[in-house]
């Protein structure tokens, strides 16, 4: 997975916005203001991506390429490095469904201001 790919892939989502507000080297995609996609620019070699515990745990078993997640909740975060047993279509789906974990913690009231 080509950082640029994946950059040009969250911010194609509704209400996406990127950031660095840890640094000048992580990027950060946030919907509505939460995070759902962390990943170092310094060395994209793998994403942080928010994950159901249960689906988090299947997946560490089942693919070498998902741990938890580098400086994260390890219940509610991965890390997925790229190139490994998961294809660039399977983490673009991992990362719908970080996003839609995170767009369906949201309030009523935001989902609506943001038109989610």
């Amino acid at each position: 997975m080509h950082v640029e790919i994946l950059r040009e892939y969250c911010l194609q989502k509704k209400a996406v916005e990127e950031t660095f507000p840890f640094d000048n080297v992580t990027l950060v995609f946030k919907v509505a203001g939460k995070m759902f996609c962390l990943i170092g620019l310094d060395n994209p070699k793998s994403c942080n991506l928010k994950c159901d515990p249960e689906k988090a745990i299947e997946l560490r078993q089942e693919f070498e390429a998902v741990k938890p997640g580098f400086h994260m909740s390890k219940t509610h975060w991965n890390t997925v490095t790229f190139n490994l047993d998961l294809n660039d279509k399977e983490i673009l789906t991992l990362i719908d469904h970080s996003y839609e974990l995170v767009v369906n913690s949201l309030t009523k009231k935001l989902r609506t201001e943001f038109e989610l």
